[in-house]
């Protein structure tokens, strides 16, 4: 075979690679244009009721108005998240599943997914700091006095949150690392079921988001005594931060966000991030998330992936930092 012959196949192979990856973008670009045109599932990994759940149905019911097409909310909760998060990395990476992904979901040892390879990130939602939230029955009505009570008798306070691998439970693994306390932590299924066992007593402190429980503090049935964050809530401007009741170091953030099964046409994905912007560009969207306690983060596909793989750095050391077992 001749120079002149390699030369030839070289300009034919390069130009059929070319013309391939000109259909596939014109196929993508058409499913994008007539999606969607049936409903959406939007997995949402935890019980009815809690945190997550309350800004997946009030981020589905705006995308079902803007896309034309209902977002239908399901429940599936377990395992700290990672099971209806894994069934949403299987899904078929068509636009017909998202997700609402938290910060920390992948740190388990055995989730059967990669939170930074197997996803596809649509965009940021909101976010809330973790709150410190106690019955009023607990002996302690600031920070300093749970750190007091716990170093009083290490191992006899506990502390619900859901499991791990969620912010929550991090966090109280974060305190007593900080603090040099010893609170039992106990867990619980979400946020949901974690808020109705602080309110009836069964826990007495709880590392809990603000959206499951700025409704029971303002009721005055439990009592924030403070927030993980650099700066105080507006939902909760009267709680002070964990700097503030001096325990500095002491962040945890938790992140929402939308995403889609990896593979999911990018031209689906720009449009689901488009309306998702949109909605939280909105004065209603904006009051509706700061008076649940969340501050709207809205962000492109790329800045959500650098939050995720940022986020997932930082509690994957504290993980190896405690030698932390997370099945």
């Amino acid at each position: 075979m001749t120079g002149i012959d390699k030369w030839i196949i070289g300009v034919a192979r390069t130009a059929g690679v070319a013309v391939l990856a000109l259909c596939c973008a014109q196929v993508f670009a058409a499913a994008a244009q007539d999606y969607p045109s049936r409903p959406i599932t939007m997995i949402v990994p935890y019980p009815a009721g809690g945190g997550v759940d309350v800004m997946g149905r009030l981020i589905g019911a705006k995308l079902s108005i803007a896309l034309g097409q209902q977002v239908v909310i399901e429940n599936r909760g377990g395992a700290g998240g990672m099971i209806g998060t894994r069934d949403a990395a299987r899904a078929a990476p068509d636009g017909y599943t998202i997700v609402m992904l938290l910060t920390g979901i992948s740190l388990g040892s055995n989730t059967g997914y990669d939170v930074n390879k197997d996803f596809a990130p649509i965009g940021l939602v909101a976010s809330t700091p973790i709150i410190v939230d106690a019955h009023p029955s607990l002996l302690a009505k600031s920070l300093a006095d749970v750190v007091a009570l716990a170093k009083k008798e290490p191992g006899k306070l506990s502390a619900g949150t859901p499991p791990a691998p969620t912010i929550n439970y991090f966090a109280a693994q974060l305190f007593n690392l900080l603090a040099g306390t010893e609170i039992t932590v106990v867990t619980y299924k979400g946020t949901g079921p974690l808020t109705n066992d602080l309110l009836g007593n069964h826990v007495p402190l709880g590392f809990n988001t603000i959206p499951a429980s700025i409704s029971n503090i303002a009721a005055g049935q439990l009592r924030g005594l403070a927030v993980a964050a650099t700066k105080r809530s507006a939902a909760v401007p009267e709680v002070p931060t964990a700097a503030e009741s001096g325990l500095p170091g002491f962040e945890a953030v938790q992140y929402y966000g939308l995403a889609a099964p990896a593979g999911t046409p990018r031209p689906i994905v720009e449009r689901l991030n488009k309306e998702l912007r949109a909605i939280l560009a909105s004065d209603e969207m904006k009051k509706r998330l700061i008076d649940d306690g969340a501050d709207p983060t809205p962000s492109t596909p790329e800045e959500y992936a650098a939050n995720i793989a940022r986020e997932e750095g930082k509690w994957a050391a504290l993980v190896q930092k405690l030698g932390l077992k997370i099945e």
